[in-house]
């Protein structure tokens, strides 16, 4: 890793380092008082959004066979204004002792050594530390140094509390602090059942319960959401009430899984909806409990049909409906362990839409319950999820930030737009975590004047709502990956990168209102490529830091390139609610571009991980310039009449290259195995089509190439799903 070294401008003094040791102290006589646990919860709250690398490595790092500390974090958030890490650890008592003694160490030798004062060049300076005796003075140089370091990032140590403002029966998540869940809450008195325990670290808990916890250990909550969801509300309109239309049964369409409220099973398109009711017998079901989910579905069935200006050449689908909720609302705590059971024992759907939302609006420093509970599902099953993106009016100008599950990062989020493409009025707001761009997309679900036409129990409706956009959008998912053959990561990938238009120039409202964009109708839209384009799928799984090809033959006219490139990558990391704000647990990193004789000249100059860089990048910088850390990646260049053609940089290889780097946040190994799928798009600067070229360089250099025909898969997926009956 080379020299430890000071960021530029940084001033370490003795009296901060003075200020660190008696903050370290208090904790010390806190935790002597609060028994509760075997170790310490301790916050590291830092003066700056941080990388990975700047995170403490110093203090609380006493080897000898203890976790370092990145290995010890237990939750992490942001400060009220967004513009600080507050990273909480679980450590033991020895540790914090032996870390409060390294640190008398480092201010002795401070004091002894340096003028109460020290800057990035005395810090460089290696002859002045080598005249220091570190072996007499009970330290060694590099944990002195690494101490220092340190110091330049944190502004305190501190223990950090749970903000409740209204006590109910919720959800409460607490920092793992490696011990039973029920034996911890017992010694506080509180007495649950296992039915309330979801695992080791959240559980159930009623009104007097939370009440009791938060008076004798409020250190121990991570977060705490309410239990009862309210539906986010849509429009509904009935039209006519004799409505009936004759569909043909079904045969070997793909199947698409709806989670929603009650199906009415009298509808003229029952015969292509297999529904199981989860809902207890005991429990009293009315006629608006059949409204919601019955639309839903007869618009993944027939939305075509039923909407003629959004027939988007899909066909029809089949539907396996479960009824989850009422309309009065659900319960999270038994839908999120209904929706693991229903994907397990359904394997075979790849598709899920989810149009149920909370009317309450996302938390700022975690994922919710629900969201998180979908990332999981998504990354240990090949399914992908659809979800609504909430609905709500506007209250004096202000807009309700976007509702669970809606914040979750693997599934694609959908908001909706009127036919004229505007934002409607009752879209909510992204963004997930102040940086996550949710919505992923918007499309048609009616709106400022404009309706969706959907079947529900009395006959035909009008509707609007972001739960009638999501359905439409989860067809196309299921058709380019059952009917096209794609992977969720390639199908998400092209179905985001469709709605990006070239020279995108979307503001942050946009992205928090539309997302990346407006997915268009017809999927030849989304299939299809103008004549001076050339589009191709790249899919592989990241084994390594560094997975790369150099030999992308994209043609060459007149000794240059006459293009412009966009690329979008899509994948499905795993991620730790329990880390807060920082959620995602693996980052790949997109490079493409032409070969220079070193490396890539990416099309967007990222060069994080470069070893020319010529400067630092700061994390918020990296993330809010390069998506880092985001499972969506779109880089591209701009398109005009002023454009030139770019030169060959490496005469001895004149191709281009694509890179993948895979970036781990607690080394745990996530990344590995982990799938990726990037779409590139070369537009010809000229007009001229060239996509016939560049199949024959790349098969001449050993690339199998497939092309995407829609007529070829669709005969071919109608020849695999024949049956065959043997004599």
């Amino acid at each position: 890793m080379g020299p430890k070294t000071l960021p530029q401008n940084a001033l370490i003094t003795l009296d901060r380092l003075k200020y660190f040791h008696s903050s370290l102290e208090k904790m010390k006589q806190y935790w002597e008082r609060e028994n509760l646990i075997d170790g310490v919860l301790i916050s590291v709250y830092y003066n700056r959004i941080v990388a990975k690398s700047n995170r403490i490595n110093g203090f609380l790092n006493v080897g000898g066979g203890n976790p370092v500390p990145n290995d010890t974090i237990v939750g992490a958030k942001f400060n009220d204004e967004k513009t600080k890490h507050i990273i909480t650890h679980y450590i033991s008592g020895n540790v914090l002792d032996r870390t409060i003694m390294a640190l008398s160490k480092v201010i002795e030798v401070f004091e002894k050594y340096f003028d109460g004062v020290m800057t990035p060049e005395i810090f460089s300076d290696s002859s002045i530390f080598a005249s220091i005796k570190f072996s007499d003075c009970g330290i060694s140089k590099s944990k002195f140094q690494q101490y220092l370091r340190d110091s330049c990032f944190v502004e305190k140590f501190g223990v950090e509390y749970v903000k409740v403002s209204d006590v109910q029966s919720s959800i409460v998540t607490f920092y793992d602090v490696h011990t039973d869940i029920v034996r911890l809450l017992n010694k506080l008195n509180i007495d649950i059942s296992e039915t309330n325990v979801m695992n080791q670290t959240t559980v159930l808990l009623d009104e007097k319960n939370i009440e009791l916890l938060l008076s004798k250990a409020p250190y121990l909550v991570s977060m705490i959401v309410e239990d009862f969801s309210k539906l986010s509300l849509d429009d509904f309109y009935l039209d006519n009430n004799d409505f009936r239309a004759n569909l043909p049964s079904p045969m070997n369409e793909p199947v698409i899984g709806v989670i929603d409220t009650l199906f009415d099973e009298r509808v003229y398109f029952n015969e292509w909806v297999e529904y199981y009711d989860l809902i207890s017998n005991d429990i009293r079901k009315e006629s608006k409990d059949y409204k919601h989910g019955t639309a839903v579905t007869s618009l993944i069935v027939d939305g075509a049909s039923l909407n003629p200006k959004l027939d988007d050449d899909c066909g029809r689908f089949r539907v396996r409906h479960f009824g989850v909720s009422l309309q009065s609302g659900f319960n999270s705590f038994t839908i999120i362990k209904q929706i693991r059971e229903i994907v397990s024992q359904n394997s075979d759907i790849k598709v899920w839409n989810l149009s149920l939302g909370s009317n309450d609006e996302i938390r700022e420093n975690f994922i919710s319950v629900e969201g998180a509970l979908l990332d999981e599902i998504q990354f240990e099953n090949d399914v992908i999820f659809i979800i609504a993106g909430t609905n709500a009016a506007v209250i004096n100008g202000k807009r309700k930030r976007i509702g669970a599950p809606a914040d979750s990062l693997n599934s694609v989020i959908v908001n909706s737009v009127d036919f004229n493409n505007q934002v409607v009025s009752y879209s909510r707001e992204g963004v997930v975590l102040s940086f996550f761009v949710k919505p992923d997309v918007s499309y048609y679900g009616g709106g400022n004047g404009d309706f969706i036409n959907i079947c529900e129990p009395l006959g035909l409706g009008r509707v609007a709502g972001t739960s009638f956009a999501a359905p439409f959008i989860a067809r196309k998912m299921a058709y380019l990956i059952h009917i096209m053959g794609l992977s969720r990561e390639e199908a998400k990938a092209l179905l985001i990168d469709s709605a990006i238009p070239w020279n995108d120039k979307k503001t942050f409202t946009d992205l928090a209102l539309i997302g990346n964009g407006i997915v268009p109708i017809k999927m030849e839209d989304i299939l299809s490529t103008p004549d001076d384009e050339i589009k191709f799928i790249v899919s592989d799984i990241s084994t390594a830091y560094d997975t790369y090809n150099y030999d992308f033959p994209v043609p060459i006219s007149n000794e240059n390139y006459p293009y412009v490139a966009k690329a979008t990558m899509c994948y499905f990391p795993n991620c730790s609610r329990n880390q807060g704000v920082d959620y995602t647990n693996t980052e790949m990193q997109l490079s493409f571009g032409r070969l220079k004789p070193d490396g890539i000249k990416t099309i967007n100059n990222d060069n994080q991980y470069s070893e020319d860089a010529p400067g630092y990048v700061r994390e918020n910088a990296a993330r809010n310039i390069f998506r880092k850390w985001d499972n969506v990646k779109h880089i591209g260049e701009t398109f005009t009449s002023r454009k030139r053609v770019k030169p060959i940089l490496n005469p001895s290889n004149p191709q281009w290259g694509m890179s993948i780097k895979t970036i781990e946040r607690l080394k745990s190994g996530d990344g590995q195995g982990v799938r990726f799928g990037v779409v590139v798009t070369l537009k010809e600067l000229n007009g001229v089509n060239r996509i016939e070229d560049f199949i024959q360089q790349a098969e001449l250099r050993g690339w199998l190439v497939n092309r995407l025909r829609v007529d070829v898969q669709v005969e071919l997926y109608n020849s695999l799903n024949e049956e065959i009956d043997f004599e």
